[in-house]
């Protein structure tokens, strides 16, 4: 065989396997015995072997896994990747619902796609011209990490988009899905693992992460690991009008669709389907933990928008939480970085779903009271949102006599301190600002996830650090040496190397990240985001008055008021100077100018189209502020039926004033011309 029959012959042999893994994978109706299977896809890797530069990005064969990787590199996700708000029973779905139909100002009801919401791990796929060349991880939803390699050996991940006369394939198509270890092969896998004498994974989400985050892509491509496709990122790409149009079209395109997701007509159907699903959860060959409820009409969806974290037309439905009974040994008190005190219950260990649980938060003073909690109490717990431990009620009818009241320290546990408890709050504090386990903690929460993910310094590294002496406040962690790290046990040269790495390239972050960093209280991800969009620079932010704060839509007053103190304090001001001095270096925000950049806008009276709320947001999306005080920063006063003293106030001022239909002309013409 020449070269020129091998590549025809490699090319109609890269279509017939990749017809018949999509009759296996997607339809689950084979054309073919396994057998005849095996040998095609034998010659293709005879062929391929005698002939390797006629190898293609989609030749079945890249699914075996190629040389293992040096490391993970980031990926930043051309459309964030949104987590998902959680609702936990009928009542709190009927209220997202009619928080739906009141944000789009209709009486009739929304139809939407029920999903089974899968516990696996949420990935992106980037295909251009019908060619997978990239896939990574959510990782904190506007940058994962590239393991291309490692997706390639899913069978049920098509390298290849199948073409039909439906429509064309659009350049570059973004999926998401969900990336799944089936139960029989998880319990297969933890066999062969426990004759090895390696530790088992305690569940299939772990074993699915675990998997996908092997360097060598050959570990991956020996797991059974499986794909469904809910979602993409641009729905503008694909000529479908609804979610389940959209579904439709990824199985054409060559993806596993879950056979029960459905639409439902009205909020009473999807609630019937949520009892579905619960009854047959533990019968299924994958692992679900809830129902994921989508607006189905695309065009709705794109109305209701998104927040800074999540959509406005979803919601996660969570599953009732497994509850088992365990008894509590004793109670320790934690210090948190706010100087919160949290009473945790040490727990007889004891496995819920997978994982074995040894600790329960029991929230505060109050809680203990109203529980009626001691020790020694037989209890039932429950991970709640199948996640953190709780501890639901005590078993009394076992009580023997011999249990004990659980005292709250008068006392700091950690310095000392006198506690105090603030009046119309749950929480007791310790309000020494020199509390070494608030400073701890702060340091955790300043390295971890939620703060700059510097990797290598997480909570038991970070603690090791304290202990050790060579972190004592932030700026400490960016002076860390190749030198300090690897002599410390557990480490060595290779661990240090890469932590001191990590932490070079953490001492860029972007300003709405590291105000979040630091863990202000009252500031989450949602004000530092405002925050850094408003003010731009650390040192206008750290300049800000009350007032100025105030203006900005969605800080409340004991957000602003905690910022100003905080950046008030000289100790924290010094803090401030020596972070710079060991090279942090706060960046812009990677904010693509919209048609609206610069422009701040204020609603008064009522608009007729559309909600006020939904106007904002319409406005937000193309890059513009909103406000809700009247000042001479305001650009566009738009006024609505029955319009008050801001009106005539905004006249008076010379600010822009904007008629209903004014407004919605604008909205229409900046969207023609980005």
């Amino acid at each position: 065989m020449d070269e020129q029959q091998a590549a025809a012959r490699l090319a109609e042999l890269r279509r017939e396997i990749a017809h018949h893994d999509y009759r296996y994978y997607v339809l689950d109706d084979p054309e073919i015995a396994d057998v005849e299977y095996d040998r095609l896809f034998r010659e293709l890797l005879d062929l391929e072997e005698r002939f390797p530069h006629l190898i293609t990005e989609d030749s079945p064969s890249r699914r075996v896994g190629g040389e293992p990787l040096a490391g993970f590199a980031e990926v930043v996700h051309p459309f964030p990747m949104y987590s998902l708000d959680n609702v936990f029973d009928e009542a709190e779905l009927t209220a997202f619902d009619r928080k739906v139909r009141r944000y789009l100002q209709r009486e009739e009801a929304v139809a939407y796609v029920a999903e089974p919401k899968l516990d696996g791990l949420a990935v992106e796929l980037i295909y251009e011209k019908g060619l997978l060349v990239q896939g990574s991880t959510r990782g904190n939803g506007e940058v994962g990490e590239d393991i291309t390699a490692q997706l390639r050996t899913v069978q049920s991940i098509p390298l290849r988009l199948r073409e039909s006369n439906a429509a064309p394939l659009p350049d570059q198509l973004v999926v998401r899905g969900e990336v799944y270890f089936p139960l029989a092969g998880f319990a297969e896998l933890n066999r062969q693992r426990q004759e090895q004498g390696a530790p088992l994974f305690a569940n299939p989400r772990n074993a699915a992460a675990g998997s996908l985050r092997q360097l060598d892509p050959r570990i991956t491509a020996r797991r059974p690991l499986a794909f469904f496709a809910y979602g993409v990122g641009d729905v503008s790409v694909l000529a479908v009008a609804r979610q389940s149009d959209l579904l439709a079209r990824l199985k054409q395109l060559g993806f596993r669709v879950n056979p029960f997701c459905r639409r439902c007509e009205r909020v009473e159907q999807v609630v019937a389907h949520h009892g579905f699903l619960l009854d047959r959860r533990h019968s299924l060959e994958y692992e679900i933990d809830g129902m994921v409820v989508k607006v189905d009409d695309l065009k709705l969806q794109a109305r209701l928008g998104t927040t800074t974290r999540a959509p406005r037309w979803a919601v996660a439905w969570k599953f009732p939480a497994t509850q088992v009974s365990t008894r509590i040994e004793a109670v320790e008190f934690q210090v948190g970085r706010t100087g919160a005190v949290t009473p945790v219950a040490l727990l007889e260990p004891v496995n819920v779903d997978g994982v074995m649980v040894r600790r329960a938060t029991l929230h505060n003073r109050d809680e203990i009271k109203r529980k009626d909690l001691r020790i020694g109490d037989r209890v039932l717990i429950r991970r709640a949102g199948d996640v953190i431990p709780e501890v639901i009620k005590p078993v009394v009818e076992v009580r023997t006599g011999e249990e004990k009241p659980i005292r709250f320290p008068e006392d700091c546990p950690a310095c000392g301190h006198v506690l105090v408890r603030p009046e119309n709050e749950a929480v007791t504090r310790c309000v020494n600002a020199h509390c070494p386990a608030q400073r701890l903690q702060n340091l955790i929460y300043f390295a971890g996830k939620t703060g700059l993910d510097i990797e290598g310094l997480g909570k038991k590294n970070m603690e090791q650090l304290v202990a050790a002496g060579l972190v004592k406040d932030l700026p400490d962690i960016f002076r860390l040496k190749v030198s300090d790290l690897a002599r410390l046990d557990g480490w060595g040269e290779k661990s240090a190397e890469n932590a001191v790495r990590a932490i070079r390239a953490a001492a860029r972050p972007t300003l709405s990240r590291f105000i979040q960093a630091l863990g202000i209280r009252y500031v989450g991800e949602v004000n530092a985001t405002l925050l850094a969009r408003r003010f731009r620079t650390l040192e206008k932010l750290t300049a800000a008055s009350l007032e100025d704060l105030f203006e900005i839509e969605g800080i409340g007053e004991q957000a602003a008021a905690s910022l100003v103190d905080y950046f008030a304090d000289e100790a924290v001001q010094e803090m401030l100077d020596r972070l710079r001095a060991a090279g942090v270096e706060i960046v812009p925000e990677n904010v693509t100018e919209k048609g609206l950049a610069d422009r701040v806008f204020l609603f008064t009276g009522t608009l007729e189209s559309m909600s006020r709320n939904e106007a904002k947001q319409r406005v937000k999306a193309l890059g513009a502020q909103v406000v809700s005080g009247l000042s001479r920063r305001v650009t566009d006063l738009v006024a609505g039926a029955k319009a008050g003293s801001k009106l005539t106030r905004g006249r008076e001022l010379g600010i822009r004033i904007l008629t209903e239909e004014e407004f919605r002309a604008l909205l229409d013409g900046v969207k023609e011309g980005t």
